[in-house]
């Protein structure tokens, strides 16, 4: 299967983890200040042809943060305002940002893998399907949230990885954007 063969139009959706695919992840560590967050290179350019192509296209982020109180919630929507604005004003867009502040062993149905988020999103925007959807992530939580979803799934990685949960490997997400500009 190919990029081509899924008739991407602007009826789609485009889910996007946060860490690792639209700012740098920090090791074994948390963005808990804007002045830790840092768009991977070529990111905001991504974000800006990726703009057209889709009807919605949404952040699904774990933090945990706020559930170990390392950070409080209005910590993290001070890094997601600044984060928006830098995108908005470089002509990229994110429809709406969603954030599952639970611990892991929680196992709360918002935090990936669950499809809580995802669920969320529809109900804010109902013309979503998830037949219609592509998750975009750099971890196998991610990806299994796509297929838990029943989204195609693009994983990213400096390094493809072969995985039955993988659709498409991609460097990063001007790789991804670049591909689907070409098409």
């Amino acid at each position: 299967m190919t990029l081509k063969d899924l008739n991407i139009d602007s009826s789609w959706t485009l889910f996007l983890d946060r860490d690792g695919v639209i700012n740098k992840k920090l090791e074994d560590d948390y963005v808990k200040h804007t002045t830790e967050f840092e768009f991977i290179d070529g990111t905001l350019n991504a974000l800006r042809m990726l703009n057209p192509l889709f009807k919605t296209i949404v952040v699904v982020t774990n933090q945990q943060c706020i559930g170990k109180k390392i950070i409080f919630p209005q910590d993290l929507d001070l890094i997601h305002q600044n984060m928006m604005y830098e995108i908005n004003y470089l002509k990229g867009r994110i429809d709406k940002i969603y954030h599952s502040p639970y611990l892991a062993i929680e196992n709360h149905p918002t935090r990936k893998p669950s499809i809580g988020m995802a669920l969320q999103a529809q109900q804010d925007f109902p013309h979503i399907d998830f037949n219609k959807s592509i998750m975009v992530g750099d971890s196998m939580s991610d990806m299994e949230f796509g297929r838990n979803a029943g989204m195609k799934t693009v994983y990213i990685s400096p390094e493809a990885k072969v995985d039955a949960r993988i659709d498409f490997n991609f460097k990063s997400l001007i790789y991804f954007a670049h591909s689907l500009t070409q098409l």
